[in-house]
């Protein structure tokens, strides 16, 4: 099971929620999605946001096996990410989308954890591993991190395949000021598809749990007669 760590803006849940329905959904076999909780971390440390640093705990979060996916809230997935795993390198201690914005490349890691056992709480805590230098870094397809409001299909970072993984940098699209930006209307119709729901006679009518909520409706009914 390929374990995704997720870091989390506590200001905006509902970015989660779309990326763990997107992944979930999409996935050819079963993943495990965690949010990045800073309380609940063995690090205190924060930057710009909370997961700034705890991003670099997914190996020991693995115990320094297997493989691993680091996601910023921000992205979309729109690809099975079992098709990201058959890219894994395992030569590399990482792999990341390498954009001409340097600082982007650790929104999206491919850990190979047990290369990546120089990150530990303490070195997290105190070093500077957003540097990406504690390890052999590869590199993955650009349609894998497509950076909405930077990079355009074909050119000039040359996305000339279908976008796997969405990342919205400039905003989520809940926000109206992200209105006519690329896969908008995508983020839209995963957010539907997280809040639909069956009627409630279909899922439970033949319930043990129907009968005193039937009896219920009934009474209140009878007394509105």
């Amino acid at each position: 099971m390929l374990n995704i760590f997720v870091g989390v803006d506590s200001r905006q849940p509902i970015a989660y929620t779309v990326l763990q329905h997107s992944l979930v959904t999409r996935a050819s076999k079963p993943v495990m999605v965690s949010p990045l909780l800073l309380k609940q971390l063995p690090i205190q440390r924060r930057g710009l946001t909370d997961f700034t640093f705890s991003r670099y705990l997914v190996p020991y979060l693995c115990d320094y096996q297997g493989w691993a996916l680091f996601l910023d809230a921000d992205f979309l997935c729109l690809a099975d990410v079992y098709e990201l795993l058959a890219l894994a390198d395992p030569h590399c201690a990482v792999q990341v989308v390498q954009h001409a914005m340097a600082f982007e490349w650790p929104s999206l890691m491919l850990f190979n954890c047990e290369a990546c056992r120089t990150l530990t709480p303490d070195y997290i805590e105190t070093a500077q591993p957003n540097q990406l230098q504690w390890g052999k870094v590869g590199s993955l397809p650009a349609e894998w991190n497509f950076l909405v409001g930077y990079d355009q299909i074909s050119q000039p970072f040359n996305i000339n395949k279908p976008v796997k993984m969405v990342h919205y940098t400039q905003g989520i699209p809940a926000f109206l000021e992200m209105k006519g930006t690329d896969f908008y209307d995508d983020w839209h119709a995963e957010l539907g598809q997280c809040l639909e729901t069956t009627s409630w006679w279909e899922l439970m009518g033949n319930s043990v749990h129907a009968k005193p909520v039937i009896e219920r409706l009934q009474t209140k009914v009878n007394a509105q007669r």
